[in-house]
């Protein structure tokens, strides 16, 4: 292999880290530059609506890896570095300060950044949003026992803020445009049980509503809705969905759809620019169709899989896409991404929040979830990844062991 090749990442996450040190896993000797524009190496953001938020973290312990594990691995790690432009003519990088650094293959793992809300009174202090470390610690900073906190977004991360919230003491309001929670991601049954579950816990929950504007002296003090009514407010978290960060890409002149898109491999339409994680659209040949995913799994495999690519090795990617959440007291697991089902059947009893709902089409598993049972979710991405067929009455059968079902 040749060792005077130069392989740029552009973007320091967790796509990005985990790429970096897969090449050196794969004993790539060239020369590994990594552009990350925030201050940090790479780390886990799943804890910053979390453990982070809650205070039983601290930002130190969400790195992937020890700093000094870049520096051993012979990886130019360049934290508070913003690529400008992509020169595809010359094979180089422009970051902002003007350098130019030429890549043999270039890694776009820009990620993702939250959708904003376009309100007036949505710079006012005290409104965030969350994906970074400071954004974690700016609004523990504010949630404080008593705090009156509105979350707008009836979505994974509001929904995950709201509980940790209202665990940490503050009243919390959710405000939802939808009729019901988690629309994107969970069929009505489970919204449904999603929202029992805040009311339960003390979370006002306003579906059909939205947010018209943010009002405050200086610092925010209150939320209006569309229907005129004012929710004070000491701090707002707007999270309603996230945007790929495609531009740097489409200005290269990449093929955007929805994000980057790229083959099974995270080769992109330029021959030797890959992408993964966040900001890809790419096949899965398990849902038979193109997917951008938005989870901590698939920014890690997807760039194991596509570093191994860059290195013209390995295997098409295409895994049962898993996704998870901690609300209060309950683990909330999905696997598969049905965009479509004709029967379904429940293991358990929602009412006693440990149960698993399973999604069929054709008499084949196309996706499940599960509330406390990760057991059973780990058996069923098996047999959604080996297309097994199944009864509704066997996978609601508890005495029905889906381990069984695995191995037909």
């Amino acid at each position: 292999m040749a060792n005077d090749r130069t392989f740029v990442i552009v973007g320091a996450g967790q796509a990005g880290g985990w790429c970096a040190k897969t090449l050196r896993d794969q004993k790539f000797e060239g020369r590994i530059v990594m552009l990350g524009e925030e201050a940090y190496p790479p780390y886990e953001r799943p804890p910053l609506s979390k453990q982070l938020l809650l205070g039983q973290m601290e930002p130190d312990k969400t790195k992937f890896w020890p700093e000094e594990s870049w520096g051993q691995w012979n990886v130019e790690f360049r934290p508070n570095c913003r690529v400008s432009r992509i020169d595809r003519t010359v094979r180089a990088v422009e970051t902002a300060s003007g350098e130019r650094i030429e890549y043999d293959r270039l890694m776009v793992a820009t990620g993702s950044r939250p959708r904003t809300l376009p309100v007036p009174g949505a710079d006012l202090p005290g409104v965030h949003t969350l994906r970074t470390i400071p954004d974690s610690l700016a609004i523990r900073e504010r949630i404080r026992a008593g705090a009156r906190v509105v979350v707008v977004g009836g979505g994974w991360i509001g929904l995950e803020v709201a509980a940790g919230a209202r665990k940490l003491g503050a009243e919390v309001t959710v405000v939802e445009t939808l009729d019901r929670l988690c629309a994107r991601a969970l069929a009505p049954d489970l919204s449904g049980w999603l929202l029992g579950l805040h009311r339960s816990e003390g979370v006002d929950v306003r579906l059909n509503a939205s947010v018209a504007r943010f009002e405050g002296d200086g610092a925010l003090a209150r939320a209006v809705l569309a229907d005129g009514s004012a929710i004070p407010c000491t701090l707002a978290v707007v999270g309603i969905g996230i945007v790929p960060n495609a531009e740097l890409a489409a200005e290269a002149g990449l093929a955007i759809d929805n994000g980057v898109v790229v083959d099974d491999r995270g080769r992109s339409s330029d021959p030797d620019i890959f992408a993964a994680g966040d900001v890809t659209n790419h096949p899965n040949a398990v849902l038979g169709r193109r997917v951008r995913l938005e989870s901590w799994e698939n920014a890690q495999n997807q760039a194991i899989a596509v570093a191994r690519a860059m290195l013209d090795a390995g295997e098409p990617y295409a895994e049962v896409p898993w996704f998870w959440s901690d609300q209060f007291e309950m683990n909330i697991q999905l696997v598969g991404l049905p965009d479509s089902y004709d029967a379904t059947a429940v293991r358990g009893a929602m009412q006693d929040n440990e149960f698993t709902v399973f999604y069929l089409a054709g008499g084949k598993l196309v996706g499940a979830a599960g509330v406390n049972t990760g057991r059973d979710v780990r058996f069923c991405r098996r047999l959604i990844q080996a297309g097994v067929t199944a009864s509704p009455a066997e996978l609601a059968d508890p005495t029905v062991k889906l381990q069984a079902l695995a191995k037909r």
